[in-house]
């Protein structure tokens, strides 16, 4: 979806702190020839009605948004409409968010450290079919990944689950309760539920029953 190279990029922002969303006018409007703000929202319900009324070129959300989360809303958005590029802006610096955000469709993950000319460079790229990550942490994202490959990392961390979800969900796959997770790996029962709404969501599935058949279609577990 590449723009006229004259036109402005229209871009929704998601943030649920108003000062961040002010700040970001602020910055955008010293680059009004290059970037346009069609809308803010801050929260994903909100950022859904409004992609009904605004013709966005990519929207800059935040992961986390209050209750809700821009993992969620970019996940909904891809179903919607997998042509509108969604990235994140963040300030958690952390590989898991990062894998997760760029396997279910975001076109970029970007760090609120980011000067505005670099901002603005990148959300032009990702409008032009590029996908972009943070300088600041591509350099991590390409040892994990070479690390990942050499099968140093644990099973299941391509998918984004962490050490403690991916051992949670071994023992779901080898038949254990929730009660024998939490005896097993000496945790409440309360965390091993917690630990498995995450698992689902970062699978996509809705259950046990589903949760298992990733991983054995995965071959997370051999």
């Amino acid at each position: 979806m590449e723009k006229l190279d004259k036109a402005p990029i229209r871009v929704l922002l998601v943030d649920d702190h108003e000062v961040i969303l002010d700040g970001l006018s602020s910055m955008f409007r010293r680059h009004q020839e290059r970037v346009s703000i069609c809308g803010q929202a801050r929260s994903a319900t909100e950022a859904l009605a409004w992609l009904n009324g605004c013709e966005a070129d990519v929207v800059l959300s935040d992961i986390r948004l209050g209750g809700e989360s821009g993992i969620d809303l970019c996940r909904e958005i891809v179903k919607r409409n997998p042509e509108l590029p969604v990235v994140l802006f963040t300030v958690y610096d952390d590989e898991q968010y990062l894998f997760e955000g760029l396997r279910i469709g975001a076109r970029g993950f970007l760090l609120k450290q980011a000067r505005s000319e670099e901002l603005v460079d990148s959300l032009e790229r990702v409008v032009k079919g590029e996908i972009v990550i943070d300088p600041a942490i591509a350099g991590r994202v390409a040892l994990f990944a070479a690390r990942l490959h050499s099968g140093e990392f644990w099973p299941g961390a391509h998918l984004g689950l962490t050490k403690r979800e991916s051992e949670v969900l071994d023992l779901v796959v080898r038949g254990l309760s929730n009660r024998g997770i939490a005896a097993k790996l000496i945790l409440g029962e309360e965390t091993v539920k917690t630990h498995l709404s995450s698992i689902y969501r970062k699978l996509e599935v809705r259950d046990r029953t589903q949760a298992v058949a990733v991983a054995m279609r995965e071959g997370i577990f051999h």
